[in-house]
């Protein structure tokens, strides 16, 4: 059981009872960034302030990746979400490699995986998305 869990993202925020992400959101126009900014790319504004992002969205684009370094497992799906509410995130399909099964604005949720531990029990923690059950 480790002692701790830490994000392997600085936009993933594990501190509440629901993990999700958050974006900085540009005070001026409202376009999101996952990363550090010290001016908007849409606009120039430089105020900034941290919005969280909705835990699902839907499949905008996809691939299957089946050459990786040797400590990572092959076949994965690496997806485009577009987050409802805004915002797009790059990520890992959990548990689904077959093509088939995959289609643009397949709906996904975020989930939570360890990326392993340090030797002093501390977790890293990271996110993927699975796809939500069908209504």
């Amino acid at each position: 059981m480790s002692k701790s869990r830490v994000p392997a993202v600085g936009y993933l925020v594990l501190d509440d009872e629901q993990p999700h992400l958050r974006a900085r959101e540009c005070g001026d126009c409202g376009a999101l960034y996952l990363d550090r900014r010290n001016a908007c790319a849409r606009c120039s504004g430089t105020r900034f302030e941290w919005r969280p992002l909705a835990r699902t969205g839907r499949v905008r684009a996809f691939t299957i990746v089946h050459r990786a370094a040797k400590s990572v497992p092959t076949p994965y799906a690496s997806v485009v979400v577009d987050l409802d509410g805004g915002g797009v995130v790059k990520a890992n399909l959990l548990g689904v490699t077959d093509p088939a099964k995959i289609t643009a604005n397949l709906r996904v949720r975020l989930e939570t995986v360890s990326a392993g531990q340090d030797d002093d029990g501390t977790e890293a923690v990271a996110f993927g998305f699975s796809p939500e059950p069908e209504a």
